[in-house]
């Protein structure tokens, strides 16, 4: 088997780490909590699947990354620099497993790119951070992330909508253009490509 993407969904929410089994930061308010089996019901009726899982050649998940309409996270619209826009798919999180593999990040997003232009979305948007120059890879990318390294998604081509201290809501507008899977040469992405990681795997097809 290759190395392949699958939706994130309830069939496949099993194989990835137990802390996203009952996660619902997202999909709460405040300090209330919410079932997230009943979540993922309402989601997959209204949504269908709500992320993607990366896996490698052996079937084990290398990352996976959270992401829907922004009317799904409710947490979007109390976050510093938010709400997000309701014509946006949101990428809410992401979990980057292998410390070996920091492309599968890139293959997600782009994978969340031709989601949110394939269900007829008019931009996708996430929450970005400025971080520090001396913080290193595994304080921006390893294990659990709810906002993103703000020079990853510039490279990408995102845009800052609204900032509110190091905190940014990010936008990358789908109307007509195609994102570019060419990483800037001076970029983090472009960083990731002279390592010479495998290439992403393509998009899977999704139901």
């Amino acid at each position: 088997m290759s190395p392949h993407l699958e939706a994130l969904s309830r069939g496949t929410l099993a194989t990835v780490p137990s802390v996203c089994h009952d996660c619902v930061w997202w999909q709460a308010r405040g300090r209330k909590t919410v079932s997230k089996e009943r979540w993922i019901g309402q989601a997959e009726e209204k949504w269908g699947a709500w992320g993607t899982v990366y896996y490698d050649d052996d079937g084990r998940p290398l990352g996976l990354m959270q992401h829907g309409p922004s009317s799904l996270f409710p947490r979007a619209h109390e976050l510093p620099a938010g709400p997000a826009s309701e014509d946006a798919v949101l990428v809410t999180c992401a979990y980057l497993l292998d410390p070996a593999s920091p492309w599968v990040i890139q293959s997600l997003f782009l994978t969340a790119i031709g989601e949110a232009r394939l269900r007829g979305a008019r931009a996708l948007e996430a929450f970005a951070f400025r971080y520090l120059e001396n913080e290193g890879f595994e304080e921006r990318f390893l294990l659990h992330r709810a906002i993103f390294p703000h020079d990853l998604l510039a490279d990408l081509g995102f845009i800052t909508v609204r900032n509110a201290g190091r905190v940014q809501l990010v936008r990358l507008d789908l109307g007509g253009l195609e994102p570019s899977v060419e990483p800037e040469r001076g970029g983090l992405l472009g960083a990731f490509k002279r390592l010479r990681w495998p290439v992403p795997a393509p998009a899977p097809p999704r139901p």
